[in-house]
């Protein structure tokens, strides 16, 4: 288990350029097998969970060619659907929550989809309903081995059905439009989501010649064709990392640019942030954030009622920043409580920040409340555990900004969503050192 030792307490300068969207990445390689025709995709970021999907759909069957550290093509021409049923794939499916969304393309192409319960990160129940059942909606035979806890669906066609889904699920929405577009006939999804990332995909099964409509909205209508052919694609910059980078800038108070953010795609998120007070300034494609020398101030609601940040589908704030916030919020001038809706597990870290100093009530699993220290009481260093990706990130923040040096255990929690992000962190001036595990 890898350690990083951080001395906190300096200010850091320069620019930063995200890395490819990890959650695009994790649907756009599962819709390869789409296809026998080549897809080459770029911008893909160079992680543990992108990673150990590629050797996935390598060990499939699919030919896998790296053009260089972010570019990859791709040819599912000869696939091994042997290789679903064995002891080895029990054990690398169950290893990455992604995996899930190999399962439609395979039910559209090859008839036949199989997963073991996927792992990941340790946030809260998050049910795999909302994929089954459009399959089963499809017209697919569901079967679930209870022992192995293995998934199966089976259909010689799917055929195009209207669906309402019970939650606006990405991944599941991702999983149910890859299966569609091969099925017979029209397919109405009602409830979809329609984040950015998730455009993309649809955009890129359009180029492949699936024929989809409504996309960016909650209702996705999709004509069924016979077969998709190959494409290039080009993923967007990872809206969770450029919060991640903006919330490392107010806690301590550097002047960060952030390359290439896409605003476009960014929703909501910089209006949060200038909602704690943060200064975020749009610079052509940028995002400048100058140094906070005097701190930020939390926004009330106009009738001075205390701000509440929630989590919601899209276009509503994505619940992966909200640790984020919550970090920030130690540092602000104000307070405000922070609702994490989607998952009951993912607040839990805050008992190592109030080890750190900080002033947080932990309402219940989704609700706490943070009383700002205005930088009056900077955070004090402490050694921690890193339990998931975002709080991983989170603690991470904290510890750059604390005073006196911290030792966060568990990294490759952190590595499983930041590419090389010791190095980069380095290169803007902070005090970093990656340490082998026992």
């Amino acid at each position: 288990m890898s350690t990083f030792k951080i001395e906190g307490g300096h200010q850091l300068k320069g620019s930063i350029k995200p890395q490819g969207a990890k959650n695009e990445a994790l649907q756009i390689l599962c819709a390869v097998l789409l296809t026998p025709e080549e897809v080459t995709i770029k911008n893909i970021p160079d992680i543990v969970d992108v990673n150990k999907l590629i050797t996935l759909l390598g060990n499939l069957g699919v030919a896998v060619n790296k053009l260089d550290a972010n570019t990859y093509k791709f040819k599912a021409e000869h696939i091994n659907l042997e290789y679903l049923e064995s002891d080895e794939f029990k054990v690398e499916g169950r290893g990455l929550r992604g995996s899930i969304m190999i399962v439609g393309p395979l039910l559209a192409r090859f008839g036949k989809g199989y997963i073991p319960k996927p792992g990941g990160d340790k946030i809260g129940r998050r049910r795999l309903d909302t994929h089954f059942e459009g399959f089963i909606n499809l017209g697919a035979k569901f079967r679930y081995n209870r022992e192995d806890h293995f998934y199966g669906v089976e259909a010689e066609r799917l055929k195009g059905t209207f669906m309402l889904l019970d939650e606006a699920s990405v991944t599941g929405t991702a999983n149910i439009v890859m299966a569609a577009v091969l099925a017979e006939g029209k397919t109405t999804i009602y409830n979809a989501a329609c984040e950015p990332y998730l455009q993309q995909l649809c955009r890129m099964l359009n180029r492949m010649g699936a024929k989809i409509s409504g996309i960016g909205s909650n209702m996705l209508v999709i004509d069924g064709v016979d077969n998709l052919g190959g494409t290039e694609h080009t993923m967007l910059p990872d809206m969770i990392e450029i919060g991640s980078w903006i919330g490392l800038a107010a806690m301590t108070k550097s002047e960060l640019t952030i390359k290439n953010v896409s605003w476009d795609d960014l929703g909501q998120i910089p209006n949060v942030f200038r909602k704690l007070g943060i200064t975020v300034e749009q610079q052509g494609d940028d995002i400048h954030i100058p140094a906070h020398k005097d701190g930020y101030q939390i926004q009330n609601y106009i009738d001075g009622s205390i701000l509440t940040i929630a989590d919601a589908p899209w276009p509503g704030f994505t619940p992966d920043l909200l640790s984020i916030v919550l970090v920030i919020a130690t540092q602000a001038r104000g307070e405000v409580l922070v609702h994490q809706k989607m998952f009951e597990s993912r607040l839990f870290f805050v008992d190592k920040l109030i080890d750190m100093g900080s002033k947080i009530i932990l309402c219940d699993p989704h609700r706490a409340t943070v009383i700002g220290h205005d930088f009056k009481s900077t955070l004090k260093a402490t050694t921690m555990t890193s339990p998931d990706i975002r709080a991983g990130i989170s603690l991470l923040i904290a510890a750059l900004s604390a005073k006196g040096t911290s030792v966060i255990h568990n990294i490759e929690q952190i590595d499983r969503g930041y590419e090389n992000i010791d190095q980069r962190l380095r290169a803007i001036g902070a005090k970093i050192e990656r340490l082998p595990g026992n």
